[in-house]
């Protein structure tokens, strides 16, 4: 279960990039961690970059970034992120981490928690730091992952993997999805709300939503399942039913199901759990509300129901979260 951060001092988070680094997954790490503010404004994290040899580091592009640190920031850091790189999109061998990179790893501090963006999962692997856990990385990669680290526990179908202090995530625009994760663990759901409205993103994609592997982009006349999810978010304090919600598209039960599955990654089931559990979210962080109120808002029906819930997807009942972002009554 990923622990929930009481520490509302400033983070710092260590960017780690090599040659034939992504430019978008360096400035997403930068953009989301550097708009998370406190309630007084204040920054919460502090994101800096480092490098094997300081200095201009290449990118994918046509264009370099100048990295002053090396990787003695490293052993500063509260976070650590491994970005994607060429190397990873090279023929592997696998085995453990050597050279150069099994130093740079070992500069992070026990406690650290470390995550990748993409194929910088293979760094995370090589290192063992993967073995008996749960990863993902690009599924145009996961079968390489799967075949040189068999210890791995590869999931190509998720966004992003969360191990407590380890975590993982998909092709590129996924990192965008752990990022607001670490964010929503760190400092909550308004925190991680307000980052995604600064930066035009969506707020939350639960993890265990599929990558969009092959799949085809629907016509422009086909229907939509989206008007059925907005009519939900507005009736999530009441029994919801498939049937209800195929109505609002017109659709019969079964033609909706699949349609929902195809456009959202999970079943409709599935889908109204996690928009209630992050609703109930929001009300225990921002609200006075008794928890009973809450399971009922949220459209659990009962504190019993709630607390189920909560406990199996963060690992805490309702009034301990509640007192994790509020303080002890």
């Amino acid at each position: 279960m990923a622990r929930l951060c009481k520490d509302r001092a400033m983070h710092r988070i260590a960017v780690f990039v090599r040659p034939g680094v992504l430019p978008f997954e360096l400035g997403t790490v930068h953009r989301l961690f550097g708009e998370a503010r406190s309630p007084d404004g204040e920054p919460l994290y502090e994101v800096m970059t480092c490098t094997l040899t300081p200095g201009d580091v290449r990118t994918d592009a046509d264009f370099t970034v100048h990295v002053g640190y090396g990787p003695e920031l490293l052993a500063k850091a509260d976070t650590v992120v491994f970005l994607s790189a060429e190397v990873d999109y090279e023929p592997q061998r696998g085995g453990p981490l050597r050279g150069p990179m099994a130093d740079v790893v070992a500069q992070i501090r026990p406690g650290t928690r470390i995550a990748s963006i993409c194929t910088g999962v293979f760094v995370l692997a090589a290192a063992g730091l993967l073995d008996g856990r749960r990863a993902t990385t690009h599924w145009h990669s996961a079968a390489d992952l799967r075949r040189l680290y068999p210890a791995v526990q590869v999931e190509e179908n998720v966004l992003y993997t969360d191990s407590g202090d380890v975590l993982t995530s998909a092709g590129v625009a996924a990192g965008i999805d752990l990022c607001l994760h670490m964010i929503r663990r760190d400092h909550g759901v308004a925190v991680a709300n307000r980052v995604a409205r600064g930066t035009v993103v969506a707020p939350h994609r639960e993890g265990g939503q599929a990558q969009f592997i092959r799949r085809p982009v629907p016509e422009p006349r086909s229907s939509s399942t989206a008007r059925a999810r907005a009519w939900a978010l507005e009736h999530l304090g009441r029994p919801l039913s498939l049937r209800e919600l195929a109505e609002q598209e017109a659709m019969s039960v079964r033609t909706f199901t699949r349609r929902f599955r195809e456009e959202v990654g999970v079943s409709p089931v599935q889908w109204l759990t996690q928009q209630r559990i992050e609703r109930a979210r929001q009300l225990l962080e921002e609200t006075e509300l008794p928890v009973d109120r809450v399971a009922e808002d949220a459209g659990f029906g009962t504190a019993a129901s709630l607390r189920q819930h909560l406990q199996a997807t963060l690992g805490v009942s309702p009034r301990a979260y509640r007192a994790t972002f509020r303080g002890n009554p």
